[in-house]
């Protein structure tokens, strides 16, 4: 509770500072604003070990071809969305538009050039979603997307919306999913953080041109598959985190087994 307690202030305060104090790179060449960005993941992820004891692995960085490509991401907890920048070379985040209109973040964002969402507006917004993701392709840049398009606890069953299958589509390129297990150790709407290892793993690229029907059945079994094995080791390690009621669930199911077993 303690070093939660220290941690969730440093970690806010840090935040203010970036924002406050990197205001003058809204006005800097993007790469400028993009590098303050990955120093505030990497900061940030230098606090959570220090003060928690929570590590960060990242296996099947080769899996990451380079240059603009689809990045399919497994969604459980806030560090996702910051943590995630470092590991790649220009990404370009799929987000919410009402979070562009946040002072200071929201100016970020676009300064970033991220590529806002506007949900009310229906196709029209999923159009100007993958206009957005080709011309931040054509930069060379990886387009990283949330299939599920918000946090779900670890071992909840899966809820892939059909933004990704319109971005594969309308992008061409090949996507590379990407399993985690952030969820166990800063557990969505929780004051709680854990240490441990949180592992990132980024899985073997999806071709492009297959059919929608069979993309989002290898996006979903190759990113549920391994998550489902990062939970079991997690759960298996000397010291595990508090389980959730969905991840026990899944593990005393045995979802977690490989389906080609």
């Amino acid at each position: 509770m303690v070093r939660s307690l220290v941690f969730n202030t440093a970690f806010y305060l840090v935040t203010a500072l970036f924002l406050i104090v990197g205001s003058p790179l809204l006005l800097a060449p993007r790469s400028w604003a993009m590098a303050g960005l990955a120093l505030h993941a990497r900061a940030s992820l230098a606090l959570l070990r220090v003060i928690v004891g929570t590590r960060l692995e990242v296996r099947g960085r080769h899996h990451l071809p380079g240059g603009a490509v689809l990045v399919a991401a497994k969604h459980q907890s806030a560090w996702d969305t910051f943590a995630l920048v470092p590991l790649l070379d220009d990404p370009a985040l799929i987000m919410k538009a009402e979070l562009m209109r946040i002072p200071l973040y929201g100016w970020f964002s676009r300064k970033f050039a991220m590529i806002a969402v506007r949900r009310d507006r229906g196709v029209s917004a999923l159009r100007a979603m993958i206009r957005d993701a080709r011309e931040r392709a054509a930069d060379g840049r990886e387009i990283l997307i949330f299939p599920e398009g918000t946090r779900r606890p670890p071992g909840a069953a899966p809820d892939y919306k059909s933004g990704v299958l319109l971005l594969y589509e309308g992008l061409e390129l090949a996507c590379v999913p990407v399993a985690l297990n952030s969820g166990l150790y800063w557990p969505r709407r929780r004051f709680m953080r854990y240490p441990g290892t949180i592992i990132v793993e980024f899985l073997e690229p999806i071709p492009p041109g297959l059919a929608r029907p069979e993309f989002r059945d290898r996006l979903e079994q190759a990113i549920e598959t391994a998550c489902n094995r990062l939970l079991a080791e997690a759960a298996a390690g000397d010291n595990p985190p508090p389980l959730p009621e969905s991840a026990r669930e899944r593990l005393e199911a045995g979802a977690w087994r490989d389906r080609t077993d």
